[in-house]
């Protein structure tokens, strides 16, 4: 068989000219975005037109224009009038360990799958449980994002609360698990998938600030017992996604121990300001959660999808999972901590231990207070900018990065305000200068801003608000 096109494929000449031409476009790219040369955050198109142009291009465009098309027609994290969701501008040099992992491609299943990564995430591991206050019996692992972390540390939960080996087993138990009504959806989500279904999980009321009211866990803890529940977890937000508010993790913590139940943080978003000198208070009494999870892809500058899952008790790490494939695990005395897919979901997964330690290892741990401590400083900015200016009404006091605020008029009710509100996002992301989301809670509907880009600044606050309000004046009868 002629191999020409696969000696192609395979060329490395071909590989560093194409990598050459790639590496220059993207860091134009980086310019224009971080310097506000490029007007647009995102070129909106409606996802049938998106779809027919990717598919004409498929079969008639030239090959020379894609990675010109993708840029084009992806959001660009790096501009700082990108305030939508929780997914970070990368730091460039993540870019590069990206690339490095792919052509590496180390599986990391089994050690000898991939022995560099492999260690150098055992080096991220207790440097992130050394932050946390966590004692030497610690350990962890990394996995591919806060969804699948969250539901592994709710079946370890699972695992050492019922006192029933139900990876062999089974159960016929019903179990519960305690959480914020604020928290994210991968934590209902990760209860159903466990069978505990919708009384499974108890959601317990938040306060006017939008943390969860501790003042309710004994009442609601009792009546869950008294209906026949055994309750395994209680999860803590740190913060919650929508309104960027951190629960009271001490109290909770005390609850936790005082039931003799698993105290979950999920600490995706905001787990990251461990490192913060300034805002790491806000996850005081994180030390006493059995587990925690904290994504890099969101607050540390890495790219998707990276979440380091860590456990109080390593051993905890090391029960959930308890199965054996001849050709891949093998039975050993003591805890392989080296060989991850006794531990993970993941047989396979890629080497993101790569991007943890490469920015450990070149900028320390300050780069990160840096980049939490910037960015929780401008969500405080935007939320003075917003309560002293009448048009607006924020949710709740901003306590990290996230601010959810509306546009507000004596005169309208609420039913209209909402309207208004979604017109006024619909028509921000359409024209694509900034782009923020918008999200309900209580059925109000708010727009909602998360700050990512350090390089944001008030003027950029200011710029947004005033274009909100020209889009909302007609709307307003202002």
């Amino acid at each position: 068989m002629d191999k020409q096109l696969l000696q192609t494929a395979y060329s490395p000449e071909d590989f560093r000219q194409n990598g050459h031409q790639l590496i220059d476009l993207l860091a134009e790219h980086l310019d224009k975005s971080l310097n506000k040369s490029s007007s647009k955050v995102i070129n909106w198109e409606n996802p049938s037109e998106e779809y027919k142009f990717w598919n004409n291009f498929l079969f008639n465009g030239k090959p020379s224009d894609l990675n010109n098309e993708i840029i084009k027609r992806s959001i660009h994290l790096h501009h700082p009038h990108y305030m939508g969701h929780q997914i970070s501008p990368v730091a460039p040099i993540t870019g590069l360990t990206s690339l490095l992992n792919a052509i590496l491609n180390n599986g990391m299943g089994i050690y000898e799958m991939g022995m560099a990564p492999t260690a150098m995430e055992r080096v991220v591991v207790e440097q992130l449980c050394k932050e946390i206050g966590y004692g030497k019996k610690s350990d962890g692992f990394l996995t591919s994002g806060g969804t699948l972390a969250n539901l592994t540390a709710l079946l370890s939960a699972r695992k050492n609360r019922t006192g029933n080996d139900v990876w062999e087993n089974g159960t016929s138990n019903k179990l519960a698990i305690m959480v914020s009504e604020e928290a994210h959806y991968c934590i209902d989500r990760a209860a159903r998938i466990m069978g505990l279904g919708e009384k499974g999980i108890i959601k317990i009321a938040v306060d006017e600030g939008f943390a969860l009211k501790t003042e309710l866990l004994e009442q609601s803890y009792k009546k869950t017992i008294h209906e026949g529940y055994e309750v395994i977890a209680i999860v803590g937000s740190a913060p919650s996604t929508a309104t960027g508010i951190y629960d009271d993790l001490e109290t909770i913590g005390d609850f936790a121990f005082e039931k003799g139940i698993w105290f979950h943080i999920d600490a995706a978003h905001g787990g990251g300001a461990i490192f913060s000198s300034k805002y790491k208070s806000l996850l005081k009494g994180m030390k006493k959660a059995d587990s925690i999870v904290i994504d890099g892809h969101k607050m540390m500058m890495m790219p998707s999808i990276t979440t380091a899952l860590l456990f109080k008790e390593g051993r905890d790490s090391h029960n959930t999972f308890r199965q054996k494939a001849d050709y891949l695990l093998q039975d050993s005395k003591e805890e392989d901590w080296y060989n991850l897919a006794k531990r993970t979901f993941e047989c396979t997964k890629y080497m993101m231990s790569l991007h943890w330690y490469t920015l450990l290892k070149i900028y320390s741990k300050s780069i990160f207070d840096e980049f939490v401590t910037t960015l929780y400083d401008l969500g405080q900015e935007f939320g003075e900018l917003l309560e002293n200016d009448p048009l607006f009404e924020i949710a709740v006091k901003p306590m990290s990065n996230i601010i959810c605020f509306r546009l507000i008029n004596k005169d309208k009710d609420l039913l209209s305000l909402n309207k208004i509100n979604s017109t006024v996002r619909q028509k921000l992301l359409e024209e694509g200068e900034f782009y923020i989301v918008q999200t309900k809670i209580k059925d109000i509907v708010y727009l909602r801003a998360t700050i990512m880009n350090p390089f944001t600044t008030e003027e950029h606050f200011k710029k947004l608000l005033d274009n909100i309000k020209r889009k909302a004046f007609p709307l307003l009868n202002l």
